[in-house]
């Protein structure tokens, strides 16, 4: 079963509270991250939390701020539209909700709508696993030929491996920052990026982070050791990976 993280955009206390009872009650699918009034107000946690979903109350403002969600850098949320207005049903499949809700709310409903979006999830990740198969049989995958294909729900990117500056891990996905500051999160975990970065200059210096060792500006060991990239980011060396360390670049 999957669950599914989730924020809640209305300003209808009722509706929050009975979409958080809904959730307390069916713990195994959804996960409430937090709820905001208006769509403006809900992108920091948006941006925070990486919601799979996000259940909208099709507002007028809110429909307006829409372009909002166009400007994130990593795998857009599905969207259920909950409103009083039936009306707004047809705004539902014009900016491609997953499903619509009319309130109040039934629950029975609501669930076939959260297996919609699941099916809906795992139907984009079986065509992406299938596309980067594909790939991966013309050995593009692998970064044998200076390329690796990161695949999310909704697209592939292949890239330089030698413009990795590193690789961080975010719960089940991997966020790849480049050299150029672009960032581009992957629906696949750090452990699946591990070996196929394994070699003369890619090292796991810490549960979170895999490091590009020919980006690495300097190494700080005070208090600990801490590699040093440009523009002033700064990443630490796990306690017991620092002798390996060491070892692998030589020092």
């Amino acid at each position: 079963m999957r669950l599914l993280k989730s924020i809640i955009i209305d300003s209808n206390s009722d509706v929050v509270a009975q979409l958080s009872k809904f959730a307390d009650e069916n713990s195994v699918i959804l996960e409430i991250c937090g709820f905001a009034n208006s769509l403006s107000e809900a992108m920091t946690l948006i941006r925070t939390h990486k919601p799979e979903l996000i259940f909208l109350d099709p507002t007028a403002t809110n429909l307006a701020e829409f372009y909002l969600i166009k400007q994130l850098d990593f795998n857009i949320p599905k969207f259920i539209f909950a409103s009083t207005d039936i009306n707004k049903a047809y705004d539902a499949f014009r900016f491609g909700a997953a499903d619509f809700q009319l309130k109040p709310l039934d629950f029975n409903e609501l669930i076939v709508s959260l297996y919609k979006v699941i099916k809906l999830i795992e139907m984009e990740l079986s065509f992406q696993n299938q596309k980067v198969n594909q790939i991966k049989s013309y050995g593009s995958e692998t970064s044998e030929n200076g390329f690796i294909a990161i695949s999310s729900s909704d697209k592939i990117e292949l890239i330089k491996v030698e413009d990795i500056m590193y690789c961080k891990a975010e719960g089940k996905y991997t966020e790849f920052v480049l050299s150029n500051k672009q960032k581009i999160l992957s629906s696949k975990n750090l452990g699946e990026y591990n070996s196929l970065l394994l070699n003369n200059y890619f090292f796991r210096i810490h549960h979170s982070y895999v490091v590009n060792i020919k980006k690495i500006v300097k190494i700080v060991k005070k208090d600990g050791f801490y590699c040093e990239f440009d523009y002033g980011i700064s990443l630490p060396v796990a306690k017991r990976r620092q002798e390996e360390f060491v070892k692998f670049i030589k020092i």
